[in-house]
């Protein structure tokens, strides 16, 4: 929150202005954003309308759950069409006529993914979907021994990820019950400190195989410090990768600077592809320098193959440059189409590092909302404070009320956010097309709720 203050201490605006959200809107140089994306109308989300609301069936909703679906941009149609008439077009031809020839649509958006996270455009691959992608990065980067062949995680986490793991631990013989690290937080504690998880590191370190933990904790919101844990790892002589299911979009990243080893995330979030849209990976350039058949155990797939090789019987399987060696099969050229025309519009706004700098002023502002304009006392904010440890996101602890039933009456009062059972509310300003207003009228009416 310090940040949001000093914030509006430097442009001289009276905290206690009740048009304060209108003032920071006006200096906000990305609420142009806002008019490329669609926003869900009240008449078309509310489960009952009353009295108060008949009125307002064409209002757009303040949408903030772009941490589980972003809005859908109007590119995205647009763009879809073009698709559409070069199939009808082209046909097969297609792959490689039209605007965007089928064959090389992945690699067509590789430079701009890579800005999103930080690495090379080579260490990047649109493919799958997230969870089939740590499967598939963990068949080569998870290589038990007698000693060395347990996983960390985060306790907690999503379970995509525990599920993965599980699995991959079951697959190779050993037990998940006392084989998989879970950094579980203190009691009556929600979040860890970069040290519990460095401690826990060092404590199982010559028994870890694969570090693999969240970039941005999904029910928490907490972001880790993917440098320093990345660092340690290595130093214990594991494998780190990360899930940024919930990082890509939404945190500066630089993974390839913070030597990374792989990482996986999905699109259909923060980087509003659409609904289970294209997944994305990151595996780090030092790996993927050497290919040896003999000694590399990835999943192979015809994709992966260099196109000299790819449509001939019989050739060895050569790997494509960097993380396109790991695609088994052709990507989808409907979801890698959306997923451009997301890419597109964070161009637009200058990148991921502006789109956080205006997230730190508005989840201070939120905070500050929550800390001095919430009438109630059963609310706790369970996201680190220290904005360098979030993202767009704010996880709500509701006591002596059903968290669902809050989510009801903020739903028909043209508020769409969500509920982690049994009593969070997760509350994400995305910074591209949310406004300080937003904040400011969901606090209004989340007193109401309350009530």
């Amino acid at each position: 929150m310090e940040n949001f203050l000093n914030y509006i201490k430097q442009h001289d605006l009276d905290i206690n202005d009740e048009t304060l959200a209108e003032k920071l809107d006006a200096l906000d140089d990305l609420s142009h954003m806002r008019k490329e994306f669609n926003f869900p109308q009240l008449g078309d989300i509310a489960t009952e309308i009353n009295d108060e609301n008949r009125d307002k069936v064409d209002q757009e909703v303040i949408y903030l759950t772009g941490n589980s679906l972003g809005l859908q941009g109007k590119a995205v149609e647009r763009e879809l069409k073009v698709y559409l008439d070069d199939w009808k077009k082209y046909a097969v031809e297609g792959h490689m006529k039209g605007t965007h020839p089928f064959i090389s649509i992945d690699e067509e958006i590789q430079s701009r993914l890579a800005s999103i996270v930080g690495a090379k455009p080579s260490e990047v691959c649109s493919m799958n979907s997230l969870s089939v992608n740590l499967h598939i990065l963990l068949s080569n980067f998870y290589k038990p021994t007698k000693d060395r062949y347990k996983i960390v995680i985060e306790y907690g986490a999503f379970p995509s990820d525990l599920y993965v793991t599980e699995s991959q631990l079951r697959n190779h013989g050993f037990n998940p019950e006392t084989d998989l690290i879970k950094i579980k937080p203190k009691e009556n504690e929600y979040t860890l400190t970069t040290q519990e998880i460095i401690d826990t590191l060092k404590e199982h370190g010559d028994s870890i195989a694969v570090v693999l933990l969240s970039g941005v904790q999904y029910f928490t919101g907490q972001f880790f410090d993917i440098k320093t844990i990345t660092k340690v790892g290595h130093e214990c002589g594991a494998i780190v990768g990360w899930d940024l299911a919930h990082a890509a979009g939404n945190v500066q990243l630089q993974l390839h600077d913070w030597d990374v080893d792989f990482a996986s995330w999905c699109s259909y979030k923060y980087l509003n592809s659409g609904p289970g849209c294209i997944a994305g990976v990151f595996v780090h350039s030092r790996i993927t320098e050497t290919f040896d058949l003999a000694t590399d155990n990835r999943l192979m797939g015809w994709f992966g193959n260099k196109l000299s090789h790819r449509f001939h019987k019989e050739k060895p399987f050569v790997a494509e440059t960097g993380a396109l060696g790991f695609r088994c099969s052709n990507p989808s050229v409907a979801d890698t189409t959306a997923l451009r025309a997301s890419l597109d519009i964070f161009e637009k706004a200058g990148g991921v590092s502006k789109l956080s700098a205006k997230s730190v002023i508005l989840t201070g502002y939120l905070e500050y909302l929550l800390r001095n304009k919430l009438a109630s006392t059963n609310i706790q904010m369970i996201t680190p404070t220290d904005p360098s440890q979030r993202g767009a996101q704010i996880s709500l602890l509701v006591r002596e009320i059903k968290a669902n039933e809050i989510k009801h009456k903020l739903l028909n009062s043209g508020v769409i956010c969500d509920v982690r059972e049994p009593d969070v509310i997760r509350v994400a300003p995305a910074p591209l097309y949310n406004s300080f207003t937003d904040c400011h009228r969901f606090i209004q009416l989340l007193n109401k709720a309350m009530m």
